[in-house]
């Protein structure tokens, strides 16, 4: 083939006999080719990549409260894996090397995960997607993002805390998109509550039917393994710096005594593993629509029961599924194995490297094959060249030369792609918006130097296009309003300004408090009540028109004198 290739450069002449268009060639006169043949020979191997590949492909995002070990179990998991993604090599299992998805400066100092991190790699021969989310409820808006690419969910629980207020809530953001979940009860080399106790508050908190796929023995001090309650296998659990490995037994065998020195806690653990028998098989089908969660058992911080999760994970994550759009204003379904490149910007990160002062925008694959060098276009028609495409390791990269339905690849781009955007070769095909919620709190930015105002200006466009935090400019005065869900965003921030623009700023309380944008019908309407109001409205970093209200009484207030107006807390960006 390569030789074909060699010739397909060199001058041809005709052939007689045969096909039309056969040639011979003159670097290599025993050698015919037919240019006709090979067109249909890539088209064939792209339509049978197109076929296969999908269906490699499993994305999968991790939820859970702040502390629960989410962060922890990404890193083990790509570790477990055997493979990691790193920037232009592949490192395999047992390398002395600390992974990092939370590449900021500020989550290491703090220890927590504050943007979503992207990161891939292989098992099974499978190709897994993994999106590693932030637990912190004031990043929640960048975590529903992010959900949206996924086509699962484990949900993690710390096994002494069950299901903790942020659970609640980000369960609830996967409930509106029907996201399956896969449950993982951390931390059981602690002591934790009763295994029952906690089954039956996912049960009675989440209205989710549970089938433990696992059963473990005790927690703690007591901790000894969990058994495998499909294939009774059970793993035993000895501590890394036992410097044993984990073994694998029938619980129903003779050497199962052997791993318990407690003759009481081996009854003890053979009772409940034949109660926990008695909980609803397995339905796929109810798992896939978001009904019933399937749970699994171990130690993130121990790496035990991590590589029993990623085999659930291949075993159970569905293959990328069809994603309902509009193409030319018409409802279309967009298969992953159609012929056209097509997917959505779910997030948008600038400066993952300060030096280059970058800015990516992260695309969920939806249908197609992509190849590096392809043209894009948005809905509106804006051409994107994507000659660089990227996979990511966190921080770390990898030029993507092909991608399908169910990758993340990065785009690195100059503020031409924001979160929400829909990108086709067609430029026609609109996928459902990402929307912005409207912020709990507001803070005036205020300069200590105010001579590089057009500096932090740029600064907080750049970091409000993240999608993150929202930024609000009043159409009277030069204030830059910040708007966030909490008052961490609002450090970071800060952190951030001074780390990647080398500016220093403060965030003072403004005399406004709730932002609504403002929408109608009846354009006359909506300019008639911006220009009547200048001094309490202003515009997003979209230019869209926004109230800006002292309280939720001038809100009410500002609707009841304007029946046209409508003030929202979602604004939707298609």
């Amino acid at each position: 083939m390569s030789c074909f290739i060699h010739c397909l450069g060199s001058r041809p002449k005709r052939e007689s006999g045969g096909c039309e268009r056969t040639r011979l060639c003159y670097h290599h006169p025993h050698l015919l080719y037919c240019p006709n043949a090979l067109s249909r020979l890539s088209t064939r191997h792209m339509s049978k990549a197109l076929e296969i590949e999908p269906k490699r492909r499993r994305v999968f995002a991790i939820i859970s409260h702040p502390d629960a070990g989410k962060t922890t179990l990404t890193e083990n998991m790509l570790l477990a894996a055997g493979a990691i993604h790193q920037a232009g090599r592949v490192a395999a299992r047992g390398e002395a090397r600390r992974t990092q998805s939370d590449w900021m400066k500020i989550e290491q100092e703090r220890g927590i995960s504050v943007s979503s991190s992207v990161m891939t790699f292989e098992h099974k021969d499978l190709i897994f997607n993994l999106l590693d989310t932030p637990g912190h409820e004031d990043f929640s808006e960048d975590t529903y993002r992010t959900l949206t690419a996924a086509d699962c969910a484990v949900m993690v629980l710390d096994v002494a805390k069950g299901i903790e207020p942020q659970t609640l809530k980000l369960f609830e953001v996967c409930r509106l998109r029907d996201i399956p979940i896969i449950t993982f009860v951390n931390k059981l080399d602690r002591e934790g509550r009763d295994t029952f106790d906690i089954i039956a508050e996912i049960q009675d908190k989440l209205a989710l039917d549970v089938v433990p796929m696992q059963w473990p023995a005790a927690s703690g001090r007591r901790f000894k393994g969990v058994v495998d309650l499909r294939t009774n296998d059970f793993l035993h659990f000895v501590k890394p710096e036992d410097g044993g490995e984990h073994v694998m037994t029938k619980v129903d065998g003779n050497s199962i005594g052997g791993m318990f020195d407690n003759d009481e806690l081996l009854t003890e653990f053979l009772e409940e593993q034949e109660l926990a028998r008695e909980y609803p098989d397995f339905n796929e089908q109810s798992f896939r629509e978001g009904h019933m969660t399937p749970v699994y058992f171990g130690s993130a911080l121990r790496k035990f029961g991590v590589l029993e999760l990623i085999n659930a994970l291949a075993e159970l994550c569905p293959e990328p599924q069809i994603e309902k759009a509009k193409k030319a204003g018409q409802e279309v379904e967009i298969k992953p194995t159609g012929k056209e490149v097509a997917g959505f910007v779910f997030k948008v990160q600038a400066n993952m490297d300060l030096n280059h002062r970058d800015r990516v925008a992260f695309l969920r694959m939806c249908s197609g094959e992509f190849k590096r060098g392809m043209k894009l276009k948005t809905a509106e028609n804006k051409t994107i060249s994507v000659h660089n495409p990227i996979l990511f390791f966190a921080q770390d990269r990898e030029l993507a030369e092909n991608a399908y339905a169910g990758d993340v690849i990065g785009i690195p781009n100059h503020g031409a792609l924001r979160v929400g955007d829909s990108l086709s070769e067609s430029g026609k095909i609109v996928f459902a918006g990402i929307p912005n919620f409207a912020p709990e709190i507001l803070r005036r930015a205020q300069l200590k130097d105010p001579l590089k105002a057009k500096h932090l200006r740029k600064a907080l466009e750049s970091l409000a296009e993240e999608g993150v935090t929202q930024l609000f400019k009043p159409n009277f005065g030069s204030d830059m309003i910040v708007g966030a869900v909490g008052s961490l965003q609002i450090d970071v921030m800060r952190e951030r300004i001074k780390t990647e623009y080398g500016l220093d700023v403060t965030f003072e309380v403004p005399a406004y408090q709730i932002a609504r944008w403002i929408t109608s019908d009846d354009e006359e309407a909506l300019k008639t009540f911006v220009d009547k109001n200048v001094m309490t409205t202003g515009t997003d970093v979209d230019g869209a028109p926004v109230l800006l209200a002292k309280s939720a009484w001038d809100i009410g207030y500002a609707q009841e004198k304007n029946p046209d107006l409508r003030f929202l807390t979602t604004k939707e960006r298609a």
